[in-house]
């Protein structure tokens, strides 16, 4: 492709990039680029939401491009306080560490693995002594740490801000100065961040990096963004008709942005589907989603069963498998088992699913947060939590 072809690639979706300009001369030189990512592992899943800014660094590869991950093992113990409205608590590096290990797979299901080059950044930043971190501190102002809006606000607001949280910032920073980046990508959360290490970098005599940022995936719940925290959220590696079925119960304004920044329909092909109908419509948008991260025939297979068990009505009688611990004896307490076969993300929310009526055991709906089985009862039924989660007992 021609620069200004790539470039054109590249824009899709972004939500601004400082600057194009910059861009389409670095890749007039002809020469591959060095694109850079950081990535805190402070959860254990990869989410719809965060492969938004993966699937374009994954764009940068198939244009011949390297892209160089930074693993935040250091910047991870620290929190990157974007969003906040209070101090993050501080993670440990084993905590941080066990993030690193459960996402390490779920990272090729996009990128390119003999294209990445992985970077931990505790490499350059953990043998600073204090000198050193004064004198990266003193390349920037106080003045401009607190253009930040969450810190200014906060401070408006009489909230603390960590002097460990405005250091972040130049850590971040000065991780595109470590791997001299040639582009950095985030989401739009992460301008500040950027923007300093894009300083950084000329104050230390290296061409500035081009920004790219994308925009923040809107969740399941149509308000927020997708956070694990929040639990409005599809992992890449949830099993293919849970995905299907999710991605079926996203409001219909969420249409446009989900198939511009989770898929590779051509634009004018999504302006098409979504002044159409929005049923239709979702239904490619789950077949899409699911065929980047399960293959073709797996989103076929997930629209079958949606409209069998949904469309229809029907209990599934192919929901897979899981069996009952063995360590659960006698009766069985329903919102224990729901929790210990991780459905859901605690006991107390398994309790308050059932009371909320999103719960059944054999198509029979369990109301009682206290109620119980036995093993023997259970088994081979099919037990659903929530709208979209359904597995048949086993022993």
């Amino acid at each position: 492709m021609t620069p200004e072809q790539q470039l054109d690639v590249l824009r899709r979706g972004c939500a601004e990039i400082i600057s194009e300009e910059d861009l389409l001369a670095k890749l007039k030189k002809g020469k591959p680029l060095r694109v850079k990512l950081g990535v805190d592992p402070t959860a254990p899943h990869i989410t719809l939401g965060w492969a938004v800014v993966l699937r374009k660094l994954r764009a940068f590869q198939e244009l011949g491009h390297t892209a160089v991950l930074i693993v935040g093992d250091f910047t991870a113990m620290i929190g990157d306080p974007s969003g906040t409205s209070k101090t993050r608590p501080q993670l440990t590096r084993e905590e941080v560490m066990a993030h690193v290990e459960s996402i390490s797979e779920q990272l090729y299901k996009i990128l390119d693995r003999g294209k990445t080059e992985i970077r931990y950044n505790g490499d350059w930043l953990l043998p600073m002594n204090f000198a050193d971190v004064i004198r990266l501190a003193g390349r920037i102002t106080v003045a401009r740490i607190l253009e930040r809006e969450d810190f200014s606000n906060r401070l408006e607001q009489q909230k603390p801000v960590g002097m460990q949280e405005t250091l972040y910032p130049l850590c971040q920073g000065y991780d595109s100065v470590a791997v001299e980046a040639d582009v950095e990508l985030g989401g739009t959360d992460q301008k500040f961040n950027n923007l300093v290490g894009r300083n950084l970098q000329g104050q230390y005599d290296q061409e500035p990096q081009v920004v790219m940022l994308m925009p923040l995936l809107v969740g399941l719940d149509g308000k927020d963004k997708m956070s694990q925290s929040l639990g409005n959220y599809i992992g890449i590696t949830d099993e293919p008709n849970e995905m299907f079925g999710k991605t079926m119960s996203i409001p219909d304004h969420l249409l446009g942005d989900w198939f511009t920044l989770c898929t590779d329909v051509p634009l004018d092909e999504v302006s098409e589907l979504i002044v159409g109908n929005p049923r239709d419509a979702k239904v490619r948008l789950a077949k899409e989603i699911v065929a980047i991260y399960h293959g073709e025939k797996a989103g076929i297979e997930a629209e079958d069963y949606f409209i069998r068990t949904f469309s229809k009505r029907e209990e599934p009688i192919d929901a897979p498998d899981a069996q009952i611990p063995l360590d659960l004896e006698g009766d069985i307490l329903i919102a224990t088992l729901i929790a210990r076969l991780e459905l859901t993300a605690s006991a107390g929310e398994a309790r308050r699913m059932i009371e909320g009526g999103g719960v059944s055991v054999g198509g029979e709906r369990i109301s009682d947060a206290r109620q119980t089985m036995t093993a023997a009862e259970l088994v081979g039924k099919v037990l659903r939590v929530g709208k979209h989660k359904f597995r048949t007992l086993r022993k």
